[in-house]
């Protein structure tokens, strides 16, 4: 996951990194605007630059450890359901992975 963060525009990066270490601090929700509730465990960290819009999906497990899913830039005003269907896939991974 760490490859598809460094993928994205420089200034979705940075502001990555500083959302990610307050989650360190803070715990993992943040609360909007920064992070979202999507349901079953799912969260979306959001950003906003000039280049668009990005979203991270991610989840928590036992021990408060922060799982990065899926990122992407969006081009339109909703989720793409593409897009919302490989973090559900990679949960259920997670989740299969860890019971």
């Amino acid at each position: 996951m760490q490859e598809a963060i460094l993928e994205l525009p420089d200034t979705f990066v940075a502001s990555y990194i500083v959302l990610t270490r307050q989650m360190i601090a803070l715990g993992p929700i943040l609360g909007e605007p920064h992070t979202k509730a999507f349901g079953d465990g799912l969260f979306v960290l959001r950003r906003k630059g000039a280049e668009g819009i990005a979203r991270v999906f991610h989840c928590t497990l036992v021990g408060r450890r922060i799982v990065m899913l899926h990122s992407f830039v969006k081009k339109t005003s909703k989720t793409p359901m593409q897009e919302l269907k490989i973090a559900e896939s990679r949960l259920k991974e997670i989740k299969h992975a860890n019971s």
